[in-house]
């Protein structure tokens, strides 16, 4: 075997990690170094990322864009199972918060939300496509829900899916959009932070020093020993990389029955491609799945430990979503925008405003006790990710008193389910002007009834008042 240079295959993919990580590493010394990045909030991933694809695009570094596109996609289903497959126990929370209430009401916020701004693209774009731009991909739009309130992963993975029903570019416009968003975010919620500051409604407290992590955080006595005949992590890893193993097999058995499936008709080359690039959704209910089977064998005594641990499996979900990020970023092709600008620059704009109001709106009345909690950590999430959610929280409350944190968790869990109308919208939409302006009448329509149920005691308050009296 050649072991040298010469043979890329051994050595190709491996350098190209290499590089990530070495430009993660200078991103973390800029971002402690350089007061400004500090104060941003910008994550490192994400200065990380514009780097990469500065270097990228000198040319100083030879960088693989394929490469770049199969990791980012990789890694997102990665990260979310490594979530999904963690053990949540409602009742460390305290019931008398009301945790699965606001976890439910929180899910539904973040499906507005992904409506909202897949409702605000789609009209901006279709407009666009039928004045000024008669080029222009008129589905095109509703990546800002993906890049805005999904990340970069699935951002990529949607814009690669419209790569091949037509739209030149795709991929690059999904992935600046998701940057965008993360500026929204970062430098966004610190302005309106700083507005909120002077006007004395809150108190700026400041980030977190360190996380401090208890020894049973990482070793209980019901679970497996941190040493034994395997390392503790790796066992992590192993789930995780197990239900992808099964991910993958239950995807190729689906798409497999839609392509037997006659009478779909041509509606089978859009579902085919929706479940490979939603691979993360499969990934995650697969993992919720394997976690409640691991507890049924526990109850029943087949199982004597738990295997998973959540500390260890959050590392690997933030590793999955670190290195992620930044090859997402770094994968955005500027050559590829520069037919591109007017509608990233409309949708961007109009669309982190109106999230912005939405969110102010719908967290003083649903987060009533702690509305700039609420707001914050919302708006963090469904402008950037939920790393950035959880920085502008702990902006104003560091030590997550209140259920603002495990409100983005719980809520996330249930905008899966709430949210699946619209993935398959995002399948139907491109399919024809009319399956487009269709597709806005129904997310418009979905978004009044998620919204009504989440206020119906402020809308039916005065109702009951004078049904009382």
């Amino acid at each position: 075997m050649d072991f040298s240079a010469s043979n890329t295959q051994l050595w190709g993919a491996f350098i190209q990690l290499c590089y990530l990580c070495t430009i993660l590493l200078i991103a973390n010394i800029l971002r402690r170094k350089v007061p400004l990045l500090g104060k941003s909030l910008l994550p490192t991933a994400v200065i990380g990322g514009f780097i990469l694809m500065g270097v990228r695009e000198s040319g100083l570094v030879l960088i693989n864009l394929q490469f770049m596109g199969s990791l980012v996609y990789h890694l997102t289903a990665v990260g979310f199972i490594a979530l999904s497959l963690r053990v949540t126990d409602f009742k460390e929370y305290g019931d008398d918060r009301g945790i699965r209430s606001p976890g439910i009401k929180s899910g539904i916020i973040i499906v507005s939300s992904y409506l909202i701004q897949g409702i605000v693209g789609l009209l901006i774009t279709v407009t666009l496509a039928k004045t000024i731009m008669p080029d222009l991909f008129e589905a095109s739009g509703i990546l800002l829900a993906m890049g805005f309130g999904q990340g970069p992963g699935q951002a990529n993975n949607v814009g690669n899916v419209y790569e091949g029903l037509g739209f030149v570019g795709g991929a690059s416009f999904g992935l600046a959009i998701a940057a965008v968003g993360l500026l929204w975010a970062c430098f966004g919620g610190i302005i309106y932070l700083a507005r909120l500051v002077k006007g004395g409604k809150v108190a700026m407290t400041g980030r977190m020093a360190a996380v401090s992590v208890t020894s049973e955080q990482i070793e209980s006595e019901e679970e497996i020993p941190l040493t034994e005949a395997v390392d503790k992590f790796t066992i992590q890893v192993a789930l995780v990389l197990m239900v992808y193993l099964v991910t993958y097999l239950l995807s190729v058995l689906i798409t497999r029955g839609i392509a037997q499936a006659e009478f779909l008709g041509t509606l089978k080359d859009t579902l085919i491609p929706l479940v490979w690039g939603f691979n993360f959704l499969t990934g995650s209910i697969l993992a919720t799945a394997f976690g409640k089977l691991f507890m049924k064998l526990r109850k029943s005594g087949v199982m004597t430990h738990q295997y998973q641990n959540n500390y260890m499996l959050n590392r690997i979900s933030g590793i999955a979503f670190d290195f992620m990020v930044v090859a997402a970023i770094g994968s955005i092709a500027m050559g590829d925008l520069k037919k591109l600008w007017l509608p990233l620059i409309l949708v961007t704009t109009i669309g982190g405003f109106i999230t912005l109001f939405y969110l102010i709106f719908i967290s003083k009345k649903v987060y009533k006790s702690y509305r700039y909690e609420g707001f914050f950590s919302m708006f963090g999430m469904m402008t950037g990710t939920v790393s950035t959610g959880v920085m502008l929280l702990r902006e104003i409350d560091p030590g997550f008193k209140t259920p603002a944190a495990n409100n983005l968790v719980l809520g996330s869990t249930s905008a899966i389910l709430l949210g699946f109308p619209l993935l398959v919208l995002i399948g139907v939409a491109p399919r024809s002007t009319e399956m487009l302006f269709l597709s806005i009448f129904i997310m418009l329509g979905y978004l009044i009834l998620l919204n009504v149920f989440i206020l119906k005691d402020e809308l039916f308050k005065g109702v009951k008042k004078k049904s009382a009296s």
